[in-house]
């Protein structure tokens, strides 16, 4: 597999958003960001603030969630980037907190931005980062939920699998996906 050259944080843009569950895309590229040493910068013509270390761009698309799609689509046209060379990470309903799935391809479940990005590059075939942050039971309440913070001890699984993605970042920037998975894909639990 080819490695990323465009790694997308999925969330949405400004303060009053920035500790919400539906964020932890952003949380991700913030942490690499940091990791990497770079700086994000807004870029108009890319709908979205964005940093580059060598070959790999960073980006947190500033459309709001329901609209990723022409964020990413403008970045990966402009450098030309296909999808097996895109990574989005988001957060994901169907994961506990801390559970992290990394995966080709595949639906949208229900998920407004990667239904968008799915619709602009016109096809399903790029990486996701699955981010858990649990359900709260309810169909009703999902946007409720997605859009305030995680609970404290939430949090704390959450962050510690930010830690491990971080972990697993040089297998992924290899494009060593197979390796990435078996540091990823372990249960809170079972550590």
């Amino acid at each position: 597999m080819p490695s990323p050259r465009l790694i997308v944080g999925l969330g949405n843009p400004g303060a009053s958003y920035a500790d919400h569950r539906h964020n932890l895309g952003f949380w991700f590229v913030d942490q690499l960001a940091d990791e990497l040493k770079i700086t994000l910068t807004p870029q108009g013509k890319f709908h979205g603030s964005i940093g580059r270390y060598r070959e790999l761009w960073l980006l947190e698309p500033s459309t709001y969630m329901n609209s990723s799609g022409r964020a990413v689509l403008a970045l990966a046209n402009f450098y030309k980037i296909l999808p097996d060379e895109i990574l989005i990470v988001h957060d994901d309903l169907d994961l506990q907190p801390g559970d992290i799935r990394l995966k080709h391809g595949g639906g949208h479940g229900g998920h407004n931005g990667l239904k968008d990005i799915q619709a602009c590059l016109s096809t399903p075939d790029f990486w996701r980062l699955r981010l858990g942050i649990g359900h709260p039971g309810e169909r009703s309440e999902v946007i409720n939920y997605v859009l305030k913070a995680p609970r404290k001890e939430e949090q704390a699984l959450i962050d510690r699998a930010l830690d491990r993605c971080l972990l697993a970042w040089p297998q992924i920037a290899a494009g060593d996906y197979a390796a990435a998975q078996r540091v990823l894909h372990v249960r809170e639990t079972e550590k």
